[in-house]
């Protein structure tokens, strides 16, 4: 059965406050582990109206510290916005409050925008140049400190907190493969290079001492209720708050509506629909059919499920759809190994 994992983005809905938004993403992470997802994930985005969790480390550490056993992490942290030393020691902390339990998923975009990426003092370097360096500064600091060592990140050395790219192009998937470390594709917001960056990483993959053989997850929107209908009228919330953001009018995530066929233009239909491709909107048994397809094209080691909807409750229930929809094709893959070998 492939695992299913949790992205989130302490979303705050229209008229709703930052507070609402983090006591929303605890209850969804204490009943992801309930329902038994592998991970809960948050992911570093600033100046965004809509999304809660610019102070990332902070967020996963109020999430951890409600929740037991689920891994929780980031997806990611923005590198280029920080010093590899202070994100060192944030998730050195993190690790050592929660042993066993926290990721570090790293990204080399800002996040942000042009002018909030300048508020965050980034350097004018390209990223391109800059991350790879970083990545590797940041891993030397999770490893045990050698005497006379100047700078140590305290916590953190000798942690060996587990690192993850992220990326949504072949970059990423190129340098994940080269230094043997699993790697996530966003493939739920940008999935145009998913196929190619998946074969990229798998064919180049050098095995490491963090990792012997590739590990990719790949992402996924799921907006799943008892009718077609009905997911189909929250995903609206959704689609309203891509083609805002699209707009450059980001804002908080908007109620459902009737009808967005009267709410975007063809070419931001169109747009969102590229963009959204891999969204899998409907009741259980729709959802089961399109992540049943996606999942053998894209043979993922792990599926990442994220999905904007306003209400809390039918956010929850979709969360528990989709991890229905997990257990159901964990048991039918069971089924089909029975009948080919004959034995249980």
């Amino acid at each position: 059965m492939v695992p299913f994992s949790v992205l989130d983005l302490a979303p705050i809905a229209a008229g709703a406050t930052a507070e609402d938004a983090f006591r929303n993403s605890l209850e969804l992470a204490q009943h992801a582990e309930q329902w038994e997802y592998k991970r809960f994930w948050l992911a570093e985005h600033h100046n965004m109206p809509g999304i809660a969790s610019a102070a990332t480390a902070v967020v996963i550490g109020h999430v951890a510290g409600g929740t037991k056993t689920i891994r929780v992490g980031a997806g990611g942290v923005m590198l280029p916005n920080h010093a590899p030393l202070v994100i060192a020691e944030q998730f050195g902390t993190l690790a050592s409050l929660y042993p066993g339990r926290i990721d570090l998923g790293l990204g080399r975009a800002p996040g942000t925008d042009v002018a909030t990426a300048r508020a965050l003092r980034r350097g004018s370097k390209s990223t391109d140049e800059e991350f790879p360096s970083d990545v590797k500064e940041l891993q030397s600091y999770f490893e045990p400190a050698e005497p006379g060592q100047q700078i140590r990140a305290v916590p953190g050395a000798g942690l060996r907190v587990p690192i993850w790219l992220l990326g949504s192009s072949l970059f990423s998937a190129q340098l994940a493969a080269m230094m043997g470390l699993p790697f996530a594709f966003a493939s739920h917001f940008a999935p145009a290079d998913l196929m190619q960056a998946l074969a990229l990483y798998r064919r180049r993959f050098t095995p490491s001492k963090e990792l012997e053989r590739p590990y990719a997850m790949v992402g996924a929107n799921v907006i799943s209720a008892d009718t077609d209908a009905e997911a189909r009228r929250l995903f609206t919330s959704h689609q309203q708050a891509f083609t805002l953001l699209r707009r450059g009018m980001p804002g908080q995530i908007p109620a459902p509506i009737d009808d967005i066929e009267k709410y975007w233009t063809p070419a931001e239909k169109s747009m969102a629909s590229q963009s959204l491709a891999c969204s899998f909107v409907g009741s259980s048994m729709t959802v089961e059919r399109g992540l049943s397809e996606f999942i053998e094209v894209t043979k993922p080691d792990e599926l990442m499920v994220t999905g904007i909807i306003y209400d809390q409750r039918a956010r929850l229930r979709s969360f528990e759809i989709a991890a229905e929809v997990r257990d159901r094709m964990g048991s039918g893959a069971d089924k089909v190994i029975i009948q080919a070998t004959g034995k249980a």
